[in-house]
């Protein structure tokens, strides 16, 4: 089992912001990653859908091989985990909007948060903000039509920017000094958030977090890959892969795959 590959799963090409910290930390481990970009966003779906999708992505995976799957989607994360891991027998690394260390760290005593509806309707995101926020303000913003921009290649286009100026205003209004991005394609859009936001305010993401939580889950399990061979990285999605291809600057062949 531990030279199988690593299965990860999205609702469409943002999670290759995960992929590409596993990658780094994890440089030997073979990866497939599955992207279902012709559901994108799930954010905006019921808590069925959500579950139904995430079953089928997983079953793909395990169909081909893998050893532990990393749900590489905030809104998958928070609604169908617990199902997922019931279901299955192998390790399943979530992901979920950082709003702790934020919490914890903010000095002006104000964090924003910007993700799916699915994901700041959870019932999970509720018990961590409950957890460590409760103190706090908290500024959340649905990013309404992002992830479909990001999704149709208009990463940095000026329908971009004005999403972003509205979303940041009320945040910026109420002296944030933590944004937490709650979806896995808001990191590719850091450059933009850096222009936008004032200097002192810190932006996190679960990236790093996530990879250091899968090569701890294979450790424990006895699934790290013992050979230092070069890796077999496959990239599958059901939306353009030019797009896929050119957020992996164009280094990988991404596949068109109907599922």
């Amino acid at each position: 089992m531990n030279k199988q590959p690593i299965g990860i799963f999205d609702s469409g090409v943002g999670g290759t912001s995960i992929w590409k910290e596993i990658n780094m930390l994890l440089p030997h481990e073979d990866t497939i990653y599955l992207a279902d970009s012709a559901n994108a966003p799930y954010g905006t779906k019921g808590k069925e859908a959500i579950i139904n999708l995430s079953i089928k992505n997983t079953e793909y995976l395990i169909n081909e091989g893998c050893k532990l799957i990393v749900v590489a989607c905030n809104t998958a994360t928070t609604n169908a985990i617990s199902i997922l891991r019931e279901a299955y027998n192998i390790p399943f690394i979530g992901i979920e909007p950082a709003i702790k260390p934020a919490a914890l760290n903010t000095q002006t005593k104000a964090v924003g948060i910007l993700a799916t509806q699915g994901t700041l309707s959870s019932e999970l995101f509720h018990k961590t903000t409950d957890l460590f926020a409760s103190n706090i303000k908290v500024i959340e913003r649905i990013g309404e039509g992002m992830v479909e921009l990001i999704e149709s290649g208009q990463l940095y286009s000026e329908d971009m920017k004005a999403l972003l100026k509205l979303y940041l205003q009320p945040m910026i209004d109420a002296n944030i000094d933590y944004l937490v991005l709650g979806c896995t394609h808001y990191p590719y859009l850091i450059p933009l958030l850096v222009e936008l936001l004032p200097k002192h305010v810190k932006i996190i993401d679960s990236g790093e977090a996530v990879a250091r939580q899968t090569r701890s889950v294979l450790q424990l399990n006895g699934l790290l890959n013992p050979q230092k061979t070069t890796p077999k990285n496959e990239f599958f999605t059901n939306g353009n892969p030019e797009v896929m291809a050119a957020l992996l600057e164009n280094k990988f062949e991404v596949e068109y795959l109907d599922f």
